[in-house]
């Protein structure tokens, strides 16, 4: 009699090269947001431009969108350490080069717009390799949790990343604060040179076929008859072009409905925390509890949470309903995609993993660029919170859609 092996719970935690790999990964994002938090400043106050602010947005999500199956692929034909590196390089070189604009008073709006272009596509190359990298850190029966803590720790840095930034402005200001910038993407580009893995050693498999930018509907065509991995392809991407950024972005609109929008009030930081803290706390929590499956029903309920939420976050006239939703949504948000991103990644076929990977990454990060422009559209008609009901309502609806599409192609598999 055989018994199946639960995995341990905080188990990337417990092995000695995981470990520190998620610790430097969540270094590495907290780096990427102080920049976001000097550089824009810097920007805001020099410029002075909305049409900048727009660029910002579309210039960081972009490349996820036109690149990431090129840089999956480019993850399974080459080793994944040395990639992440050039990424963390990149990340530091845009930093460095920030400071000199700075500190030469240089800064123009067509190097402004050209960094913020190279900061998107370090990101993008960046993502492919570390997801190949947990194949080799974790065993199938325990990569859901080592998903879920990468994401949890990443989630961490998104949310310190704000408040680190604002201490290196205030202590060092923001040229030397840039510069400081550096120094968090150096303990992943360190480690890089000590692991033994290179994101294809539990496989022994590399890609041989040439590289082609033009792969995405290759790609596609061929796992096209997995309708569950194709499912969590999809449902990732309703969660970025109905939601996406657009609680982040619409929180001013949110605190002066809510009576939190004072100068100096701190309810609207409240509500900026509450929005990522749940990722933080859920991550920790799911991965101590053990509640969430990585299956199509709990990535399918969390997303439907998420988008209720959503839909209660921009409805709402009570202020601690509004950071309850919040938090509750961080935590559901986290769920459906980290549930999602195992099940696509233990799925996809071997041979072509890192592709597969890349294709996920295209549709949950890079479609957060259409999520802009279906907030502005909506929010013309409906207005701002109008607009994230409405996603909200559409992303639950879609949810649903799939769960429904996917029931029926298991249901005629069996009776076949």
């Amino acid at each position: 009699m055989t018994t199946t092996l639960r995995p341990r719970r905080f188990g990337s935690l417990r092995d000695k090269h995981s470990r520190p790999y998620l610790m430097t990964a969540g270094l590495s994002m907290m780096g990427d947001n102080i920049e976001h938090v000097i550089t824009y400043w810097v920007l805001w106050q020099t410029f002075h431009s909305p049409w900048l602010v727009g660029f910002q947005v579309i210039s960081h999500w972009l490349p996820f969108l036109l690149l990431s199956v090129l840089f999956g692929t480019l993850a399974e034909k080459y080793d994944c350490r040395r990639i992440i590196q050039i990424a963390q390089g990149l990340f530091a070189l845009v930093s460095l080069a920030w400071g000199v604009l700075f500190l030469t008073g240089t800064l123009e709006m067509w190097s402004a717009c050209v960094l913020l272009v190279l900061h998107g596509c370090a990101g993008a190359l960046w993502g492919p390799a570390e997801q190949l990298m947990l194949h080799d850190f974790a065993d199938p029966r325990e990569l859901p949790s080592a998903v879920r803590l990468n994401a949890t720790f990443k989630s961490l840095g998104v949310l310190a990343g704000p408040v680190v930034g604002s201490v290196l402005m205030l202590l060092l200001g923001t040229t030397w604060g840039i510069f400081a910038n550096v120094l968090f993407y150096l303990p992943m580009t360190l480690l890089m040179l000590r692991t033994p893995f290179t994101g294809h050693t539990r496989s022994g498999m590399t890609l041989r076929e040439r590289v082609s930018i033009l792969d995405t509907g290759k790609v596609l065509r061929g796992v096209a008859g997995d309708k569950v991995l194709v499912g969590m392809i999809v449902l990732a991407g309703l969660i970025a072009v109905c939601v996406g950024s657009s609680l982040t972005v619409s929180m001013p609109n949110f605190a002066d409905a809510l009576g939190a929008g004072e100068e100096g009030d701190l309810g609207y930081g409240l509500l900026l925390f509450a929005n990522g803290i749940g990722g933080v706390v859920g991550g920790f929590l799911l991965e101590a509890t053990g509640i969430i499956r990585a299956d199509v029903k709990a990535a399918v309920v969390a997303a439907v949470v998420f988008g209720l939420t959503s839909v209660l976050v921009a409805t709402t006239t009570h202020y601690a309903v509004a950071v309850a939703a919040l938090v509750v949504g961080g935590v559901a948000n986290l769920a459906a995609t980290s549930v999602g991103q195992a099940i696509v990644q233990l799925r996809a076929p071997e041979h072509q993993r890192g592709r597969v990977v890349g294709v996920y990454g295209m549709v949950a990060s890079g479609m957060r660029t259409g999520n802009g422009i279906t907030l502005a559209g909506l929010g013309a008609v409906v207005g701002v919170s109008g607009a994230v009901a409405v996603g909200g309502l559409g992303l639950v609806a879609g949810a649903l859609v799939i769960a429904l599409l996917i029931g029926l192609q298991t249901a005629r598999g069996r009776r076949a």
